[in-house]
């Protein structure tokens, strides 16, 4: 049965992939993009199936227009898939106030509220699926990717409570985890601070690790995971893509439990009774 799914970041890379996968099999899509002429391929093949709506995810009122025209234009919306956002490339103390503030602004807070304005149509429908674009950075971290990590740590907090939250109103809430994947996050999309010396032994080593071809998925490889994702009928909170995630993200958690089993006592005492 064919779904009314609303997707933003639909220009390029996973969100493009993800938009014309659903077309192809009958969906309907609404796309949305800052340059809207990103979508024209896609409007000239699927015509009245695609929505293509321009949107800057990082102002709220456009984000809750846009919900709305989709909901008018379709009848209903049945998944929410917040894929905008890009990564900062660059040391923690080399951020400037304004690159910290974009980073989050995208990232989190563009998703924060397309997740508000979507759930009172999701609410009335007595379904829904909200879908967001995490990352395996998300749970373990990176250097030089410091505040793209922290965006994604809140996502997922926010997002877990959230599960929780609107359970009861037949809505599922879903993170989807990728590693690292051959799009074009770290490169056009991606933004850079000014470099300090001082960091340039730390981004070497960083370099170093990416000249391993096989850390990098195939994008066109995600879109099956994706679509069983959208179609099961009880979907997980979490869902990695790739084959790195997950045994890098349990060794993090095995030496954390370690660590914090080594401290237990202490911690325990600190209670106080």
């Amino acid at each position: 049965m064919a779904k009314t799914i609303f997707i933003t970041g639909a220009s390029r890379g996973f969100g493009k992939l993800w938009a014309e996968a659903l077309l192809q099999r009958g969906d309907k899509v609404v796309a949305t993009a800052r340059n809207l002429s990103a979508l024209d391929d896609l409007v000239n093949k699927y015509g009245d199936n695609i929505l293509p709506l321009q949107l800057d995810v990082n102002d709220r009122a456009a984000d809750f227009a846009a919900i709305s025209k989709a909901k008018e234009h379709f009848g209903s919306i049945d998944v929410l898939i917040n894929n905008a956002g890009y990564g900062l490339f660059g040391s923690i103390e080399e951020t400037t106030e304004q690159e910290a503030r974009e980073q989050m602004e995208t990232n989190f807070f563009g998703l924060l509220w397309l997740s508000q304005a979507v759930l009172p149509v999701m609410r009335e429908q007595g379904y829904g699926h909200i879908i967001q674009l995490s990352s395996v950075l998300g749970l373990v971290t990176l250097p030089v990717l410091g505040l793209y990590n922290a965006s994604k740590f809140a996502v997922e907090g926010l997002s877990e409570t959230l599960a929780a939250e609107v359970k009861g109103f037949g809505i599922n809430v879903s993170l989807i985890e990728p590693n690292g994947f051959a799009t074009d996050w770290a490169g056009a999309s991606a933004a850079q601070t000014v470099a300090m010396p001082e960091y340039d032994a730390v981004r070497a080593a960083f370099q170093a690790g990416l000249n391993d071809t096989d850390i990098f998925g195939v994008p066109e490889a995600t879109t099956d995971a994706v679509l069983k994702l959208i179609d099961t009928e009880n979907p997980p909170l979490r869902l990695f893509l790739g084959k790195h995630a997950y045994p890098w993200v349990k060794q993090t958690y095995e030496g954390r439990a370690a660590e914090w089993d080594s401290w237990n006592e202490v911690a325990a005492a600190a209670h106080g009774k």
